[in-house]
């Protein structure tokens, strides 16, 4: 049986991945709280800090397959924070590359961001050139030189970088944006949109990021990914499709001077290598709503 093991395993995508993939896989779930009971093979899990200095001999002395989605809980907290944003989401990531190289994984995905490219007014590709710049961000930043680090190991194993673009489902954090959204529209509270429309995002159903993430494991090779959903939409688009599925008027305050901040990626690869995202953002919105009252 091959071995897979996943960090941040308890989290939004770790949680749907490890149902959908396929029973020939053996879980290793790397969490620092239990895990839920999936309909799919239990896991095995591996209660590890990420943000403090772990000891990869704690992991499984051989390995098929690693897919790294931990990232730091505190991404919003810089600088008071910004030493447990690194240790997550840099440091540990070469960790996992060392002890990858050791334990014999044929593939390691790193769950990297739409972030790292910046803000632009077209679509990004994956050939986008990519430069350190401040107005990144330092959890992008991060992300970034995460990516650099894991392009040095792609000499020992597939190396598959994923970029998500706004992935959202039920369960998520609050204080994440889609979920935010929601609980704007559904108190009544303005939404505030750069520009007459706001930015344009193209958000990311949990169910689709996981299935692109268990078709990543077949590909041979070394990539670089947009993980993104099928629709682009502004953000008076997703506040009005949200209101249509609550049954309520979104509430909007325009700020007419403010260049909109748009982070769209293009799919195309996406969808070549591992088949187009199916969840359309009203269905998805639904799901959630529905899930979260069951």
């Amino acid at each position: 049986m091959k071995k897979c093991l996943i960090t941040g395993a308890t989290g939004l995508i770790g949680a749907q991945l490890r149902q959908a993939l396929p029973q020939d896989w053996q879980v290793f779930a790397v969490a620092r709280s239990p895990l839920i009971a999936t309909q799919r093979q239990p896991a095995t899990q591996i209660a590890l800090d990420l943000s403090t200095d772990w000891n990869p001999a704690a992991l499984p002395p051989q390995i098929d397959a690693i897919i790294h989605l931990a990232q730091s809980e505190n991404f919003r907290e810089f600088p008071d924070r910004a030493l447990d944003i690194f240790q997550v989401n840099t440091l540990s990531t070469l960790r996992l590359l060392d002890y990858a190289r050791q334990a014999g994984a044929q593939t390691f995905i790193l769950a990297s961001s739409g972030g790292v490219y910046g803000h632009h007014e077209q679509v990004l590709s994956e050939d986008e050139a990519l430069t350190a710049k401040v107005d990144l961000g330092f959890y992008a930043g991060t992300k970034l030189c995460a990516e650099i680090l894991a392009e040095n190991y792609t000499a020992y194993m597939n190396m598959i970088m994923a970029r998500f673009f706004f992935v959202y489902g039920a369960e998520q954090r609050k204080s994440m944006l889609i979920p935010r959204l929601v609980q704007s529209v559904l108190e009544g509270r303005t939404m505030t949109l750069q520009g007459q429309d706001g930015i344009r995002i193209n958000p990311t159903h949990v169910a689709d990021a996981a299935d692109a993430l268990v078709r990543m494991l077949a590909l041979q090779g070394s990539h670089k990914i947009n993980v993104g959903g099928p629709e682009v939409l502004s953000m008076r688009q997703i506040g009005e499709t949200i209101g249509q599925v609550i049954g309520r008027t979104p509430q909007f305050v325009v700020q007419p001077d403010v260049q909109p901040r748009h982070l769209v990626g293009d799919i195309q690869k996406m969808t070549r290598l591992l088949g187009a995202p199916q969840v359309k953002f009203a269905a998805g919105i639904q799901q959630l709503l529905a899930q979260e009252k069951a």
